[in-house]
């Protein structure tokens, strides 16, 4: 029988394929998302593994203070060693050379129009000096390498990106100062270039420019020996220089290095994508259960038939169960050929904006088509399981009297009652997570709330939709009379029904509605802290996190019209409280204007005491922590420098504070204990205008004090919000595209459930057009019917997100995020949105009901 079973199950799938083709649409689009984001990441790893792979020398001998890995340090400018580390090397047994280099990442490179030439994907830009290890990855393309101070060598990617040629003058900002060269050639990446700007100088010039000392190297390049194993020569080396002297890696180490720092970059971004696919893959799940479920009541006679000559009800189940692997199988596969194409097409989107990977580097692991596939069926299998479970158990006699499945309403009631009991569980839940006192507890609340929550909702939305319908219908259908009215009883003749397909609708415009609150949310704390606590006019900062250089500084204090400018650095230190516990953290180190530039809540003493000799300031949480009271003292060991006993002389309230818990000294403290060579480098600067100068005066004088450094953003109170606002909101966007997918999904199952719908309603529709309902008035009412059904999701959704949201900024308020704030435009453009989606959706289901013949639709089965 089961040759039998298979072969009935894959004539129905035929026989039925035009209405299983949203569902395997549905599949294909999850399943290719998936396997998408899989090869996408593996073909990023595969770019950075083939380049760090060339990139090494056989072992690499570097500064043991650049163990940290910090390729960017808060002094700008890299860890060096000497050169005659070089000769020491050279020295070692089996070697067979070994060549000092320079790089750094601490630059900013600008073109003759003070274009900044660095990747806005986030991919850094790199200065060094050319030599005999970069010919493993470049090669000259035009012009020559670069032969003295004159003259600079900049990478084929970023000369065509910003339109330089051979001659043209770029300008290199660093901390040892500006220097101007011309391009004398261009070098071509022999592998892929992720997007990296990189500018070559001549040895010398490198050492003086990024280094600012003459003979020192950042790192030293060696090639091993015929016959000389990385391994050996790395203990040969370590025995020539001294093993706890320097860091050395062989090329392995180097690789292995690099890529777990770029591979917890792309875990995370592969890990967000896949749970993006889940929730198209949830979605899914309600689209492919409402389509078995009305093939399964539209074949009752046939399966009757089936019943009476002989299958028994497992059988029967089999046959559904079968359907559903057939159609996982091919949307499955579909999927997996579609996921590659979406892989090429966010390369090249990624090429566009800087990021450079090579269809060549296209890398297909077995594991993603199997991954893909299995995924898949299995989601497809269990989404048909209970429409089959349902369709065993009809009796014969039933089927044949075509009465289908009876409601059973005591399975309602359970379900009623289920649904309310884990709504209210997720409520209390999300009250617990709003009233919690620890982050920690308060996110497995949260975590707890949002799953009870919308499992409750999806259970109980059979129930809400006989209620919430006949509610939007007053509103919205009953003004189109007796079409409206139909349009409403069609609604609600199966409440199950409407409840999956709005929910699938349901989840995507919940975390729509719960992300825009947490966004906006966060937008309007931030704003509110910064109208409270900021007293400086102007904000100097650089978005790739480089510190400020001198002469930007200097600029900026020559400025007309400013009063006063601070600048706020960072100072690693040791602290040691009195009671004998120790934290490393990074000390606030500023000038003693800072006390003026933010105004903050003190719990004893005055901020501007802790800008004193010999002062510091801390936290309220920390004092409390550890019984510190004004006066009592710390002990300060700061990296690299002194260790000195500093008194308390401010204890700052960490309630409501943008930096809460920092402790603070001033730049005099920090100056006079760290040595001049490893004092950072401020990474913000502050400034006010002087009182009676224009605002809009002083603020152009700032502006035009730094239009020669492009790296840096000068932005007022005002701007500095509305950045605020555009980060999140890019942020969003992002989000709201990647959630884009799970609500093209929910619109396939809205325009499935009324195409099936009109098949299912064939002689009624027939009979209403025989006793004068117009094709305009049909089409109607089936638009009018999407359009409630997407409202009533919508309105599930946004209600249900915006207490997730207004939950998870109570939690946030623990962090000082206090202002909750409801998106109401956002929130009531998701809304009418969803009205078009309804109409957009009910388009081919509408003009197909139009088209039916009369006579054939009365005497149809």
């Amino acid at each position: 029988m089961s040759g039998t079973v298979l072969k009935t199950s894959r004539r129905n799938l035929v026989a039925h394929k035009g209405r299983m083709a949203l569902s395997a649409v549905a599949v294909l689009l999850s399943v290719a998302f998936v396997c998408g984001t899989l090869v996408f990441t593996d073909t990023m790893n595969t770019t950075f593994d083939k380049l760090f792979a060339v990139t090494g020398s056989d072992v690499t001998v570097s500064p043991k203070a650049a163990e940290d890995g910090d390729e960017n340090p808060d002094r700008g400018r890299p860890e060096t060693l000497d050169g005659s580390v070089v000769a020491k090397v050279r020295a070692a047994a089996g070697v067979k050379s070994a060549e000092g280099a320079v790089v750094s990442m601490s630059v900013t490179v600008v073109d003759g129009e003070n274009r900044n030439l660095g990747s806005t994907t986030g991919a850094p830009t790199i200065a060094g000096d050319w030599n005999d290890n970069e010919l493993k990855s470049m090669k000259i393309t035009s012009g020559h390498a670069p032969r003295g101070p004159t003259e600079v060598m900049i990478d084929s990617d970023t000369a065509r990106k910003h339109g330089l040629r051979l001659g043209d003058e770029v300008r290199t900002i660093a901390v040892t100062g500006d220097a101007r060269a011309r391009i004398s050639g261009i070098a071509a990446f022999t592998v892929t270039n992720p997007g990296a700007a990189v500018v070559y100088f001549d040895t010398d010039t490198a050492q003086r420019r990024l280094l600012g000392e003459p003979g020192a190297f950042t790192h030293v390049n060696v090639v091993a020996a015929d016959g000389v194993s990385d391994e050996q020569l790395k203990r040969d080396v370590a025995a020539a220089v001294g093993a706890d002297a320097y860091k050395l890696q062989t090329a392995q180490e180097a690789a292995d290095a690099n890529r777990k720092d770029v591979g917890s970059f792309l875990d995370v971004l592969k890990y967000v994508m896949l749970g993006f696919a889940g929730i198209a893959f949830l979605v899914g799940i309600f689209l492919i259960f409402n389509t078995f479920s009305m093939l399964v009541a539209q074949r009752t006679r046939e399966i009757g038939l089936m019943r009476a000559i002989g299958a028994d009800s497992g059988q029967v189940l089999k046959s559904v169960v079968v359907e559903a692997l057939l159609l996982g199988v091919v949307g499955s596969v579909l999927g997996v050929g579609a996921g590659v194409g979406l892989a090429v097409g966010l390369m090249r989107l990624m090429g566009r904006m800087g990021m450079h990977l090579s269809t060549d580097d296209l890398t297909v692991a077995w594991t993603t088509p199997v991954v893909g596939v299995v995924l898949g069926v299995v989601v497809t299998v269990v989404a048909a399981y209970v429409p089959a479970r349902r369709a065993g158990r009809v009796s014969p006699m039933a089927a044949l009297r075509e009465s289908g499945t009876p409601g059973d309403r005591k399975a309602g009631a359970v379900r009623a009652a289920l649904g309310l009991v884990l709504t209210g569980a997720g409520g209390a839940a999300l009250l617990l997570a709003g009233a919690a006192d620890r982050a920690g507890a308060g996110s497995l609340w949260l975590g707890l709330g949002v799953v009870l929550t919308l499992v409750g909702f999806i259970v109980i939305g059979p129930l809400l939709a006989a209620g919430v319908v006949r509610v939007l219908s007053g509103a919205v259908l009953r003004p189109f009379g007796s079409v409206g009215r139909l349009a409403e009883r069609n609604a609600l003749r199966n409440p199950r029904r409407t409840g999956a397909t709005a929910a699938a609708l349901m989840i995507g415009l919940a975390l729509v509605a719960c992300l825009s609150v947490v966004g906006s949310s966060m937008v309007a704390s931030a704003t509110d802290e910064l109208d409270k606590s900021v007293g400086a006019d102007y904000i100097v900062d650089s978005t790739s996190g480089q510190p400020v250089v001198p002469q930007a500084e200097q600029a900026l204090r020559a400025a007309p019209g400013l009063d006063h400018v601070t600048a706020y650095r960072l100072v690693e230190a040791k602290v040691t409280a009195p009671d004998g516990s120790t934290v490393t953290e990074g000390l606030g180190a500023t000038d003693p204007t800072y006390a003026r530039d933010i105004r903050r809540k003190m719990t004893a003493g005055e901020h501007a005491a802790a800008y004193g000799e010999g002062a510091i300031s801390v936290g309220s949480q920390y004092a409390t922590a550890h019984g510190i009271a004004l006066g009592d003292a710390l002990t300060v060991a700061f990296t690299g420098g002194n260790t000195v006993r500093l008194k308390v002389a401010a204890i700052t309230g960490d309630e409501g504070n943008l930096d809460r818990g920092m402790k603070y000294v001033s730049t005099a403290t920090a100056e006079a204990n760290v040595p001049a060579d490893r004092m950072p480098r401020p990474f913000m600067l502050l400034a006010t205008a002087a009182d009676g100068h224009s605002a809009a005066a002083a603020y152009r004088g700032v502006k035009d004090a730094l239009a020669d450094y492009p790296q840096y953003q000068v932005r007022d109170q005002a701007d500095y919000k509305q950045a605020l606002k555009d980060q999140v909101g890019q942020l969003l966007n992002m989000v709201y595209g990647l959630l884009a997918l799970a609500i093209v999904v929910a619109v396939l199952g809205v325009v499935n459930t009324l195409a099936l719908s009109v098949v299912e309603r064939t002689r009624e529709i027939g009979l209403m057009r025989a006793i004068g309902l117009s094709r305009r008035q049909l089409r109607r009412m089936i638009r009018l019917e999407s359009v409630v059904i997407a409202l009533f999701g919508a309105l599930l959704g946004l209600g249900l997100g915006m207490g997730w949201g207004a939950s998870a900024q109570q939690l946030l308020a623990l962090q000082g995020l206090k202002v909750l704030e409801i998106p109401w435009p956002t929130i009531l453009g998701v809304f009418a949105a969803s009205a078009f989606v309804g109409l957009f959706a009910a388009l081919v289901p509408a003009f197909r009901a139009g088209r039916m013949n009369v006579l054939n639709a009365i005497a149809g089965e």
